[in-house]
């Protein structure tokens, strides 16, 4: 077994004891957010659709929305890819892979105008490694998108010590950590930009 895949199934494991803990502190992530001043600048951010034991992100869309950004949705495809589409409302979404709700437009080939992403992760550690499911689909997009500002969304007890890493991962700019009463954002030791 590989040292990801031990973390993958500490994580499993840890989820299990953490499962129904309420995420009330989501609410005050976006306000936490406003720190980065890219975050506040970008126009086309994209977020994701939760699974049951991630972070939702359901009560940001509109928000988002409402603020006058342009809101992406991924959707997979395969095995291997996944597609981006422009959310424009709860009417957009339909079940998907994995039982996840993905947006049912056209897809979004503009890659280089997005200009924010919220991604999410099993684990995440101080110098903005992700541990994703092992499918590689981020991985794969955000080598297409070298210059977007990545903050990973994750609850407290995902932020872990080190999170093993291999060439092709890509790190994050900033990880956000929910608490059952509180967010909390971390601005990676890797990352030498402008907040």
């Amino acid at each position: 077994m590989t040292s990801k895949q031990l973390l993958r199934q500490q994580m499993r494991l840890a989820q299990r004891q953490h499962a129904g803990e309420p995420a009330e502190g989501l609410a005050d992530g976006l306000a936490a957010l406003q720190q980065i001043r890219r975050w506040t600048e970008a126009r086309t951010v994209l977020l994701y659709s939760a699974l049951p034991d991630e972070v939702p992100t359901r009560q940001w869309l509109d928000r988002l929305l409402a603020e006058g950004r342009q809101v992406l949705l991924p959707r997979v495809v395969s095995d291997t890819e996944m597609t981006l589409h422009r959310y424009t409302g709860a009417a957009d979404l339909q079940p998907g892979a994995f039982h996840i709700m993905e947006p049912s437009g056209e897809p979004f080939a503009d890659y280089a105008s997005i200009d924010a992403a919220v991604i999410p992760g099993m684990a995440f550690d101080a110098e903005g490694h992700r541990l994703g499911r092992g499918r590689g689909y981020y991985d794969r997009f955000l080598e297409r998108v070298p210059r977007m500002l990545r903050i990973g969304l994750c609850y407290e007890w995902q932020l872990v010590p080190h999170v093993p890493t291999a060439t092709h991962d890509v790190r994050m700019h900033y990880v956000l950590t929910v608490t059952q009463s509180a967010c909390r954002l971390y601005a990676c030791q890797s990352y030498a930009g402008n907040s």
